[in-house]
Order: C-alpha cells, then structure tokens, then sequence
C-alpha cells in the first residue's frame, strides 16, 4: 500500500499514515508552522484551552504597561 500527501499529492510511508498523518513531512511540517495557537489555562485553575499567541500576552498579569 502506498500513501499519497493529501497536499502535496507525493506518496510518504505508510508508517507515518498508521500514526494518523495524511500529509508527507514536509507539508506536514509547513502545516504545524502555520498554526499559531497554545494550550494554557485561560484563568486561575481554570481548564486548558486553545488560546492565541497574541492573547498570552494579555494574560499575564505582570507585564509592564498591562
């Protein structure tokens, strides 16, 4: 069996389809760049949750001219 990059078209092994991935390396990698989100609790002993890269910087409560 061969497996195809659903991005890219170009096949990559089928190990890395048995992990669940349907992207090669490469595009797969391009891919993780692009996401520009964290996992933080959103307030005190609050859940974890998908927070922006800009919000972090709001949450903290130190930071200068806040």
């Amino acid at each position: 069996m061969t497996s195809f990059c659903c991005d890219c078209g170009e096949d990559y092994p089928d190990a890395r389809y048995a992990l669940g991935y349907r992207t090669c390396l490469s595009c797969g990698d391009i891919a993780a760049r692009e996401v520009r989100f964290t996992v933080m609790p959103a307030y005190n002993k609050g859940a974890y949750q998908l927070i922006s890269r800009e919000d972090v910087a709001r949450t903290n409560p130190k930071q200068a001219g806040g």
